[in-house]
């Protein structure tokens, strides 16, 4: 028995609770988490934005130790530190064959399985693939990812999503150029990541947009050059920053209808805006035809920062081993499991960067 934080249903509170976790079969592996990351994405499992099967073990930003291995894994051994991939790839499906392995037709498929029950033997999913808000998880192999040598398991556990995340938003996504301008739309953890990426790029100004005055320092801490508090008058304020042309590049990271419009009416013309955050399908965004034309900007989405994963984890510690990327400066709380409700209403409430669960 091992504790978890269970979500039994869409909308209700979760449960912090012991539940009964397998050995590791052929293919899977068995790891001790050492830390956990509070996403975004984890409270929208709960709200319904994003569904998956329930009662379900949330968390998929974490990373461990091997504990043990099934039949047949021979990449990582009991001992190794591992970083979970919450989206594995197949390698063989249309999208993986065209080399956008963040767009796997199967990244999700694991989702339906039992994972482990609870004490009266309730089947339990594994959330997002890895079910990393427990004290320990059992994955399938290809979600396994060894930990990068130099970096602390705890500050390791952001690389999984917020990290890769905010890195590729910048360098696959939205491709910052050494020299262009860039502003930043929603200053939580997977912001603060794609603050410092901006800087790694070289990026001349950075402006970050938030709704809280509060995050001032911890974006300007991150790489931001100029601040601004989110009001009607954004956009303006980010073209007077940017020569009066507005940003080269705009990143939001809040998905919501009114940021996604702010964020294209601040990017300059024929410049790029990369949709980072998750909306709900009742975030309706609408341009008119002629505005299309005239301002040739490109809008496009981004899934897992478009990153493989595999290619972009040692780069990305490269930087962090080199100093160029602070992973603590992400965090803004380290907290327990039973901390995780009061966690999401901060995030709800719009404070502070990255709550990291240690264990």
């Amino acid at each position: 028995m091992v504790r978890a934080a269970v979500l039994p249903a869409v909308g209700a509170p979760l449960e912090i609770t012991d539940i009964a976790l397998p050995e590791p079969g052929p293919g899977q592996v068995r790891i001790r988490l050492a830390a956990a990351g509070v996403c975004h994405s984890d409270l929208s499992l709960t709200n319904g934005t994003m569904r998956v099967p329930v009662p379900a073990v949330l968390g998929h930003e974490g990373a461990g130790t091997v504990v043990s291995v099934g039949e047949g894994v021979t990449h990582v051994a009991p001992g190794d530190g591992a970083v979970l991939n919450w989206a594995p790839s197949c390698g063989q499906c249309h999208h993986c064959l065209l080399g956008e392995v963040w767009l796997c037709a199967s990244a999700l498929s694991g989702v339906g399985a039992v994972h482990a029950r609870t004490a009266d033997g309730t089947p339990l999913h594994p959330g997002l693939n890895v079910a990393a808000f427990a004290e320990e998880t059992v994955v399938a192999a290809n979600c396994v990812l060894p930990a990068p040598d130099g970096i602390p398991l705890t500050d390791a556990a952001l690389l999984g999503c917020a990290v890769l995340t905010g890195y590729g938003a910048v360098h696959h996504s939205a491709r910052v150029r050494e020299g262009e301008t860039v502003v930043v739309f929603g200053i939580g953890g997977v912001g603060l990541a794609v603050l410092q990426s901006a800087r790694i790029a070289g990026a001349s100004t950075v402006v970050a947009v938030d709704v809280s005055p509060e995050k001032e320092e911890l974006a300007r801490a991150a790489g931001a050059t100029d601040y601004l508090v989110a009001s009607a008058t954004t956009a303006k304020d980010v073209r007077r920053l940017t020569g009066g042309h507005g940003a080269d590049v705009a990143v939001e990271c809040v998905g919501r209808a009114v940021t996604i419009r702010t964020a294209w009416e601040s990017t300059r013309r024929g410049g790029r805006t990369t949709v980072v955050g998750i909306g709900g399908k009742d975030q309706q965004v609408t341009f008119n035809a002629l505005e299309l034309f005239h301002w040739g900007r490109t809008l496009s989405g981004c899934v897992y920062g478009n990153c493989d994963p595999a290619r972009d984890l040692p780069v990305i510690a490269e930087h962090v081993r080199a100093g160029r990327f602070d992973l603590g400066a992400l965090v803004t709380e380290r907290i327990t499991l039973d901390g995780i409700p009061a966690a999401f209403d901060t995030m709800v409430a719009g404070r502070g960067g990255r709550a990291l669960i240690v264990f």
